[in-house]
């Protein structure tokens, strides 16, 4: 397994350097405030966004109550994206000039990653992403390294969240249920592309799914009743939808219209516990791939305790945490702890700590969710390629060696939630909304 840290090895690991009355003088008149500061991005006003900042927020007040790293404390400073490129090119440039940023944290949405990332690469500043999945990211890894190196994504990317799809619709859609077709629903962006390019690539020679139609619709469509005829008229077995902006919309109306085919896919609103009250009950039924920890997944104890300790600070929504809450939490921790291993920020140093950090959350001794990264040489054996600087993630059973690419949850019509696969991690299990027949 390699080295191995737990959640207490990150709070009690943390060398405190003594300063000497003098040095610590000569430290205030060289430098005023010796701080390590970390910079967050992403959106100030999205769940998506409050959830990396909050999860950042807690690993940073539980690392200063303990001394801080390196003898210092650390700050945070935030720059809002908006959820538009040009203020998160914007709000890059920002933390790197302007503040000068040690570490980025980020929440941003995949356009967003893609738009500054040419900023991150010329200011070679250590960054996180803990929310975007999509692989032309982790390409530019494989194609220029050392230029991207600094870069780390500790979120399966959309190859392995197509693996499990693939799974997914042999195993209960194509088995279970016994459909054959399916009519794809795709928003207009990068996230979207990207996953209506896997989900046809794959289903048909994997799944045994066929692809009969796909609509393209822009994120701002707020009348979906032509969009459902069409996937009605096309004669396939149930619907995929694609959507990360605005998923609230296409969903209700889903419901609203009783369109009589079963819909799945990757529905972002469906993430969060908010999702039953932003549809006004009218969410029923829908289904969709999730990064873990989900709503409706079995906690293990420290990611617990880090859910405990978010919703007795935060009265305002997210009520609960995405995953890319936790994924911020337990980033930041391991960043920090590279960081004391290595001195420092360094790229050189500082990211050869942070390709060893490696830790295993565990539920009844059993293997539960990891957070690990790919190196650059190694090669997944199913998909037969590399992912550096991905998280570790597990795309086969019994999903032993890292955290599974994603779950697939339900919305129930009562307002409850579930993850219905894979069955290690399943809480419920899948069924089709009342008005549509089998």
């Amino acid at each position: 397994m390699g080295h191995i840290a737990n959640l207490r090895e990150f709070s009690m690991n943390i060398k405190h350097v003594a300063i000497t009355a003098c040095a610590m003088s000569a430290l205030f008149a060289s430098t005023a405030f010796a701080e390590i500061k970390v910079g967050f991005i992403g959106s100030l006003s999205s769940d998506t966004g409050l959830s990396t900042l909050r999860g950042a927020e807690i690993a940073i007040d539980e690392l200063n109550a303990k001394g801080g790293i390196l003898g210092q404390q650390i700050t945070l400073v935030t720059a809002d994206t908006g959820e538009d490129v040009t203020e998160g090119i914007k709000a890059y440039e920002f933390l790197a000039e302007t503040e000068e940023v040690d570490f980025i944290v980020s929440g941003s949405i995949d356009d967003v990653s893609l738009g500054w990332m040419p900023r991150m690469r010329e200011f070679q500043i250590p960054t996180l992403d803990t929310w975007t999945s999509y692989i032309g990211i982790i390409d530019m890894l494989v194609e220029d390294f050392d230029s991207m190196r600094p870069y780390f994504m500790n979120i399966a990317s959309d190859e392995a969240l197509a693996t499990l799809y693939i799974d997914f619709g042999k195993d209960v859609l194509k088995d279970q249920m016994g459909w054959n077709s399916v009519f794809i629903l795709q928003e207009d962006t990068a996230f979207g592309g990207a996953i209506n390019g896997l989900v046809t690539d794959a289903l048909a020679p994997n799944a045994g799914i066929d692809v009969v139609d796909t609509l393209v619709y822009d994120v701002a469509t707020v009348d979906f009743a032509p969009v459902f005829s069409r996937a009605v008229d096309s004669g396939a077995d149930f619907i995929y939808l694609i959507s990360s902006v605005n998923s609230q919309v296409v969903s209700s109306q889903y419901v609203k219209l009783q369109v009589p085919l079963g819909m799945t896919g990757v529905n972002v609103a469906a993430l969060g516990q908010e999702f039953w009250e932003d549809t006004g009950g009218a969410g029923g039924g829908i289904s969709t791939l999730s990064p873990v920890p989900s709503v409706g997944f079995r906690l293990d104890a420290a990611s617990q305790a880090f859910l405990d300790t978010y919703q007795a600070r935060y009265d305002s929504r997210p009520s609960f945490p995405h995953f890319n809450g936790y994924n911020a939490y337990f980033g930041v921790l391991q960043a920090m702890a590279a960081a004391e291993e290595a001195g420092g920020f360094n790229n050189t140093t500082w990211v050869d700590a942070m390709e060893k950090q490696d830790l295993i959350l565990e539920i009844d001794g059993e293997m539960w969710i990891r957070y690990a990264f790919w190196g650059n040489d190694e090669v997944e054996p199913r998909t037969g390629r590399t992912y550096p600087h991905n998280v570790r993630f597990d795309i086969t059973e019994p999903y032993d060696d890292g955290s599974p690419s994603m779950v697939v949850i339900q919305w129930y019509e009562d307002g409850s939630n579930a993850v219905v696969y894979p069955a290690k991690y399943a809480t419920g299990e899948f069924v089709l909304p009342s008005w549509v027949e089998k």
